[in-house]
């Protein structure tokens, strides 16, 4: 996994539980904080936001509805690239940075971090961790109370870190620095939209750098072969309910020819049928997502797909692994997935198969097809970086100054350095695309300075215009088709007997064998059921009524 992918899939959200509120588990009694804002409190403590274009995109942003705007899009790397930042941001200081890793960890003292070090004016030594057991190495510094004095804390392990407690204790207070107009003391931080500041937010004070951000953040969608479709004389615009799509699962399936319609597609489509990611608000009272009459008929309609034959049998045996291969065979044509897979890497992988390859995906749709289609907006970041609260003040504005540097927009001077290196020694320019050298392979690829800090998302795979063009035209479509769910954005801290009941880990066994077709619904029924009475799903839903609902709202 490069680092582009990195950071693609985590702006993306490529997952249902990036699309959870961000939850943290915490022991204590009844008298435990949720860690979650007031709506005044958030006001204050978040910082102003101030966009800063200094790179015209070659397709600009389109605003939706619910504060959902799409990502600027870039055909070319720019030419001119325009300086963000003057002068050496730090002051001589020497940190110590922790990131996770998925990939080889470069040798510590290397060129390019030594070349990072001149630019940022640090010496700052940075400590990349495998990011597979990242989930245990971080707890275990916190237990000693030895973290670094910068680390990077992925939202989806904020219950395994347990970021609410430690925001205060050991996690530093950015609140005097960065709220409201003190921010404009760091241009390229205060370019970060709110949505994404809120994330790192806890009880009413800011603690968090956003790391990667987007206004158009969705868990991902239901992607088909364009070129076969079309070849066929199916376009996307012909698919406007799930009768249609179920149809077209018919058409399409051909097993005498190893040919079937779907791969998994669950994950990315039951929204469709306007189910949230976990809670919903109907006349003043909290549902749960099992308890919404969409949620079933999702459900149904998932069972019949594989009743029918229409899904994979690798599909249905629970085979992702060979997901993409079968896509790119030309095996299965419909796919579920996250947005990161519209990127260099899949259409390279995929005109390798088959050389008039071409990802396309369908819009947002109601699955009835006559109610308004909408789906929901996910967080709006799902990397956030942490200051250590033993740092002093002083320390602590000068690695805001060295954030700000790595948080300079895309194609910016700042921005080639922090992700390409130097020109001549990490990369070249060929035909206007950085280019990594071998050094630049070697100690470039990894994203560790950019989990420290980073620009906002854009839309950008050079060498493959046709993949920018298509994501950001599917954006441009479905923008205003977005909405805020409850609890959007929403630190919430809760006991670990909570958290474990908020994973229905039963209950999701359950709805998986049962859209592969091995179960009914019937016996999801009762696996809810059982979960509500006895596997304390009634008691969290009173929990998350009297802790979150009546004391902050709904975040949207």
């Amino acid at each position: 996994m490069n680092r582009r992918s990195v950071l693609r899939t985590a702006v993306g959200a490529t997952g249902a539980v990036a699309l959870s509120p961000l939850l943290s588990a915490c022991g204590g009694g009844p008298e435990q904080k949720t860690g979650a804002n007031s709506k005044a409190g958030l006001k204050a403590a978040l910082p102003a936001y101030v966009p800063r274009n200094p790179v015209e995109p070659d397709i600009a942003p389109v605003a939706g509805g619910d504060g959902a705007v799409t990502d600027p899009a870039f055909l070319r790397y720019p030419s001119e690239q325009v300086a963000t930042v003057s002068g050496t941001p730090g002051k001589g200081g020497k940190y110590t940075a922790v990131t996770p890793l998925w990939g080889t960890v470069p040798a510590p003292g290397n060129s390019f971090y030594e070349a990072m070090n001149k630019a940022l004016g640090v010496e700052l030594t940075m400590k990349p961790a495998d990011g597979n057991n990242y989930h245990t190495i971080i707890p275990t510094m916190t237990a000693a109370k030895r973290l670094p004095d910068w680390v990077q804390l992925p939202t989806w392990w904020n219950s395994q870190f347990n970021v609410g407690r430690l925001a205060g204790t050991q996690l530093a207070d950015l609140t005097p620095y960065l709220s409201g107009d003190k921010i404009k003391k760091y241009p390229n931080l205060a370019a970060i939209p709110t949505g994404a500041w809120q994330v790192g937010a806890w009880g009413d004070k800011l603690y968090g750098i956003p790391c990667s951000s987007s206004r158009f953040v969705v868990a991902g969608t239901t992607f088909y072969r364009r070129d076969i479709l079309e070849a066929k004389g199916i376009t996307a615009d012909q698919v406007t309910s799930a009768d249609d799509l179920m149809n077209l699962g018919k058409e399409l399936t051909d097993a005498k020819r190893g040919v079937w319609a779907f791969d998994d597609v669950w994950t990315y489509l039951f929204p469709f049928w306007d189910v949230p990611p976990k809670w919903t608000v109907v006349d003043g009272k909290l549902l749960h997502a099992y308890e919404v009459p969409g949620f079933l008929e999702a459900l149904d309609w998932h069972h019949r797909l594989a009743a029918n034959g229409y899904a994979h049998p690798d599909a249905l045996a629970g085979n992702n692994a060979d997901g993409t291969t079968r896509f790119y065979s030309g095996k299965v044509l419909i796919s579920g997935g996250g947005m990161g897979a519209w990127s260099v890497a899949d259409h390279q992988s995929g005109t390798a198969a088959d050389k008039n390859y071409r990802r396309g995906a369908f819009d947002i749709f109601a699955a009835d097809g006559r109610s308004t289609p909408r789906t929901f907006l996910g967080s709006s970041s799902s990397m956030i970086s942490y200051l250590n609260a033993r740092l002093k003040p002083e320390q602590i504005e000068e690695l805001l100054a060295v954030a700000d540097y790595l948080a300079a927009p895309y194609g910016s001077r700042e921005y080639t350095m922090v992700n390409f290196g130097v020109e001549g020694i990490h990369h070249t320019m060929e035909r206007g695309v950085p280019t990594a050298t071998e050094a630049g392979k070697k100690y470039v690829q990894a994203p560790t300075y950019p989990f420290l800090a980073a620009p906002p998302a854009v839309l950008s795979n050079q060498g493959a215009d046709i993949v920018t063009r298509d994501a950001a035209a599917w954006q441009a479509a479905n923008v205003k088709r977005l909405y805020k769910p409850v609890f959007w954005n929403m630190n919430i801290s809760m006991p670990q007997a909570m958290t474990t009941t908020l994973a229905a880990q039963s209950v999701e066994d359950t709805i998986k064998d049962c859209y592969h077709g091995k179960k009914k619904v019937k016996d999801v029924q009762d696996a809810i059921a059982s979960w509500k009475s006895s596997g304390g799903g009634d008691r969290l839903k009173q929990w998350m009524t009297d802790n979150v609902l009546d004391k902050y709202g709904t975040g949207q």
